[in-house]
């Protein structure tokens, strides 16, 4: 591993830092299974894929393995909040640390602003390292307030990961833990897989100033036992902004059978839109899951305006119902599965830092179909007629909020 160079001060986004380019030869995949990898570089076999709804089982899951953290736990999240929830993970990595656990945390700025110094203080005062992604200050050369770590990652050991869609927040946490109860979705991954997502967040880790240590073992020289096949899909370097989307550009034009997603902020630009439309146009059945309520009203509004077309086209479109939804899930013939941080909007797609992993596993895309099938009774059909009965001024903002739509 070269050394990384130190940033420049003032720099509040410097380049990214590499590892050496992997030895990882191409992953021989089942014929079944081939038609869903655009790629078949840098899979890893052998990993278990557990899949968490909610905060409840998500956060109950987080917490038993960082107290059974033994050496080592890095933690990387979008929102973190001086709340009862980010109290709960406080407790835990204040505990590990003074046992002697090195911790190692990265917050976004924007995404938790308003986290209390004297909170963050706490956690340096127990020896844990704790690093803020691209500080609101426009004096910096290079700033850029739009620039943003949305990823989700926890590493535990090298051995235990978690990524999905949850940040740390009262909003996430079960009502029966004083929380609002958002619908999320979150997942717990063990094989060699986890190695690259260790990686991932050093390379980020180093990139925000963080002191240089020694990588974990890369995950092409890892064996697991485990029988899901899993690619770590990132978009650090410009060059990967588009990654996520023609991963879902590919499986969309390879599926047989059905679609089913769920995604918190659903914009997706016309290449999307047209690979879905035509597939539904080969039978394929084609679901969506979007928030009936969103925490981000212009968004909800715009996507009323793009989902109204797609809805005429055969794809069927359903709203949640309560508090709000914010997973980012995607299933194709229950084959191909994806559990991230990424959304269908400009912001991720050219904008923030995001991770997902990518699963082919017929096991776990059952049981996201499982979830997404007791999803939909609590969700409202969406579709043309609903479109015409909304009032003129929703409407209006819908319209409004699609020209927008390259600024949400």
């Amino acid at each position: 591993m070269t050394a990384a160079p130190a940033p420049r001060p003032g720099d509040a986004v410097p380049e990214p830092i590499e590892d050496q380019p992997s030895s990882a030869l191409a992953v021989q995949l089942p014929p079944t299974l081939v038609p869903y990898a655009r790629s078949f570089m840098k899979w890893r076999v052998g990993n278990e894929v557990t899949v968490l709804r909610d905060g409840g089982q998500t956060y109950r899951a987080m917490l038993d393995a960082i107290l059974a953290a033994k050496r080592t736990i890095v933690l990387e999240t979008y929102i973190l909040a001086s709340d009862s929830t980010g109290d709960r993970f406080k407790l835990a990595l204040v505990e590990r640390a003074r046992a002697g656990v090195t911790i190692r945390l990265i917050y976004d700025a924007v995404g938790s602003f308003g986290l209390s110094g004297a909170w963050v203080s706490d956690l340096r005062a127990a020896g844990i390292d704790v690093i803020e992604f691209n500080p609101i200050a426009p004096w910096r050369a290079k700033f850029n307030l739009s620039h943003r770590d949305h990823r989700k990652i926890l590493v535990v050991d090298d051995e235990v990961g978690f990524t999905g869609g949850l940040n740390i927040a009262n909003d996430y946490a079960s009502v029966d833990d004083g929380g609002a109860g958002w619908h999320d979705m979150h997942c717990r991954v063990t094989g060699p897989v986890v190695r690259d997502m260790a990686r991932l967040f050093r390379r980020n880790w180093i990139r925000c100033g963080g002191k240089v240590y020694p990588p974990t073992q890369r995950a092409d020289r890892v064996t697991g036992t485990g029988p899901s096949v899993v690619r770590l899909l990132e978009n650090t370097r410009r060059r990967n902004r588009a990654t996520f989307r023609r991963t879902y550009l590919h499986v969309i034009k390879a599926a047989r059978k059905l679609v089913r997603i769920e995604n918190a902020y659903f914009l997706p630009d016309r290449g999307l839109r047209r690979a879905l439309v035509r597939a539904a146009a080969r039978g394929v059945d084609i679901q969506v899951i979007v928030p009936g309520r969103s925490d981000v009203r212009l968004i909800e509004w715009a996507s009323l305006y793009a989902l109204r077309n797609l809805a005429r086209r055969g794809i069927k479109v359903w709203r949640w119902r309560g508090e709000m939804m914010h997973a980012k899930t995607a299933t194709v013939d229950g084959m191909w599965s994806t559990i991230g941080s990424y959304n269908f909007d400009s912001q991720s797609r050219f904008n923030n830092l995001e991770v997902t992993v990518e699963i082919l596993d017929p096991a776990v895309g059952d049981k996201l179909l499982e979830v997404f099938d007791k999803d939909v009774p609590n969700c409202e059909a969406y579709d043309l007629v609903t479109w015409k009965k909304l009032p003129f001024w929703t409407k209006a903002l819908a319209w409004l909020g699609f020209r927008l739509r390259r600024w949400l």
